[in-house]
């Protein structure tokens, strides 16, 4: 049961794999790195008889991919079995504490130091349940966990900013999974836990008790997805899935330790930033943020990074979703040569970027199945603010970027509607224009660039200033320019270019929170105040949405966009 479970959940992607099972006294484990078939041919999970058990597959956050960092994890004694997905954020503390109580630690995950938590809350007496909820209560950052007691042969559930699911089967059978495709060849039957919920499951059914330890009751839901509609919750694309999971992946992001990425930053000179694409308008939005605490950096294009750099940087930060774009991997191989630190933003641990680098910050955000960057962009975004911010002490913004999956979710719920009219009226359109001002023209940029890529049409960027030096010419009846016009120190300046382009019939669409803005949009889409920082991060969603509903509406496939590839390999 278990081997089949990880073998339907092998499309989300993973770098090792892992098993633990109890036969009620003793926990047998065989994990390893690889291929969950790779791992079976080599060791045969076969072999691990029992009526409880987890399994795992691992995509690397904390320590490389390897043996030792595969789950499940356990503490001292063996008798804890632990699996998890999502970050904890002060595992450094945690572990500090516990090696100086005397454990020994087998691997370099963040994951570990629960299964010691909880053998240390034992030691002192505790009842499974107690001690299982007493060690949660110390995490802080994301997790989905799966923690087996071996001795007591009970199984344990605790979620925080990570999905987490109950599968309802025959008589005296029980399961959990993060993802119900796992699930499906066994039941139909799933109760979804909530924000902060831990549970016991066993033959008899499940427990739940949420956040405040009150105990609760919840109905299972009945679903008749198809594995492969499992596979995308339901959705028609891979894209939207990951569009709408943001919410879940970005409370990963925000828990991510970016402390080495401060020490690198706090002591540079003359600092650098490189990326392509998508990354390299997430580069821009670190520019920015810092030039705001008087830093000069320059970001600059991977492939334009050796002609335009001045040599002297001391620190380059190179930002890549893959970690292996061919482009960004030259330049700070350059920067290294010429005596430069670097400091790596990526989402796959292992990768050649984080192997290159000095230090890497890993975004944390999982697979990215479609082509395009959606959930990687914005996990980016939450990299360099959380980076930005400590590096600042700036403690209001910390407080800002807590918010950031809760008013995501919010974002995404209040917006879909309108957004999905918006791309029906825009559907007979072949040229689109984006315009920002500030931090702003980075959204419009990849905007731009979302909407490109999968529906092929014409679409450019300008920060908004640009307009009369030029695109102004283009403007005539009918074509769509979409305003990124939140409130703040520039918004009387983008005012006047909306004006500018609906004297020219321009069919102006406005993304704002200032309802004076708002009454200059034929379609107008509302956004909450939030930071001017943080704009880019939020007004991407709804823009997000646009691209996706407009290449479904026009027959397009958005996870496989015509010439394009996940990973730039070549330069």
């Amino acid at each position: 049961m278990l081997l089949h479970g990880l073998s339907q959940v092998e499309y989300r992607g993973y770098d090792s794999a892992g098993m633990a099972v109890s036969d009620g006294k003793n926990i047998r484990i065989i994990k390893d790195k690889g291929k969950l078939r790779e791992i079976h041919a080599k060791h045969d999970f076969l072999k691990l008889e029992g009526g409880i058990g987890l399994g795992h597959t691992r995509w690397a956050t904390h320590g490389a991919p390897c043996d030792r960092n595969a789950h499940p994890h356990t503490d001292c004694t063996g008798n804890v079995a632990v699996v998890h997905n999502g970050i904890i954020e002060n595992h450094r503390k945690l572990k500090a504490e516990l090696e100086a109580k005397g454990h020994k630690f087998s691997s370099d995950t963040d994951t570990e130091i629960v299964a010691h938590l909880i053998e240390e809350e034992m030691k002192k007496g505790a009842k499974a349940q107690d001690a299982v909820k007493k060690s949660v209560a110390r995490l802080d950052g994301a997790y989905a966990l799966g923690i087996l007691i071996g001795k007591e042969g009970r199984l344990f559930l605790a979620r925080r900013h990570a999905p987490l699911i109950i599968g309802k089967g025959k008589k005296d059978e029980m399961f959990f999974a993060s993802d119900i495709p796992a699930l499906l060849g066994y039941t139909r039957d799933f109760i979804l836990l909530n924000e902060g919920d831990i549970a016991q499951i066993d033959a008899r059914g499940a427990t739940i008790w949420e956040a405040d330890g009150k105990e609760v009751t919840r109905p299972p839901l009945h679903v008749d997805w198809t594995p492969q509609m499992a596979q995308k919750e339901g959705h028609a694309h891979y894209m939207i899935k990951e569009i709408l999971e943001q919410p879940n992946a970005l409370a990963t992001a925000i828990s991510a330790d970016v402390e080495d990425g401060v020490k690198m930053l706090k002591g540079a000179k003359k600092p650098a930033i490189v990326a392509c694409g998508t990354s390299y308008y997430a580069a821009l939005v670190l520019q920015y943020l810092l030039h705001k605490q008087g830093i000069s950096a320059s970001a600059y294009i991977g492939s334009e990074y050796a002609p335009w750099h001045v040599k002297g940087e001391d620190v380059v930060v190179a930002i890549s979703q893959s970690g292996e774009t061919a482009d960004t991997l030259s330049a700070t191989r350059l920067a290294k040569k010429e005596g430069a630190k670097v400091l790596a933003i990526t989402n796959v641990v292992g990768s050649t970027l984080s192997r290159e680098a000095d230090a890497t910050l890993y975004i944390g955000v999982g697979p990215e199945v479609g082509v395009v960057a959606t959930k990687t962009f914005t996990g980016q975004l939450c990299i360099i603010y959380k980076l930005a911010a400590m590096l600042a002490q700036d403690k209001k913004m910390l407080a800002e970027i807590e918010k950031i999956p809760e008013t995501a979710k919010k974002v995404l719920d209040n917006t879909a509607k309108d957004i999905a009219a918006l791309a029906r009226d825009l559907s007979k359109s072949r040229n689109f224009f984006f315009i920002a001002r500030g931090v702003n023209y980075a959204c419009a940029l990849e905007a731009a660039l979302k909407l490109k890529e999968i529906t092929y049409l014409h679409a450019e960027a300008y920060a908004a200033g640009e307009l009369k030096h030029g695109p102004i010419s283009m403007m005539e009846d009918g074509v769509p320019v979409i305003a990124i016009a939140p409130s703040g120190e520039f918004v009387s300046k983008i005012e006047n270019n909306m004006m500018e382009v609906k004297a020219r019939g321009a069919q102006v669409i406005v993304l704002s929170d200032d309802t004076e803005m708002l009454a200059h949009g034929k379609w107008k889409i509302a956004m909450p105040k939030v930071p001017e920082a943080l704009c880019p991060l939020y007004y991407i969603l709804p823009l997000q949405l646009l691209a996706y509903h407009m290449t479904v509406n026009a027959g397009k496939d958005p996870d496989m966009p015509r010439n394009l590839a996940k990973s730039v390999t070549v330069e």
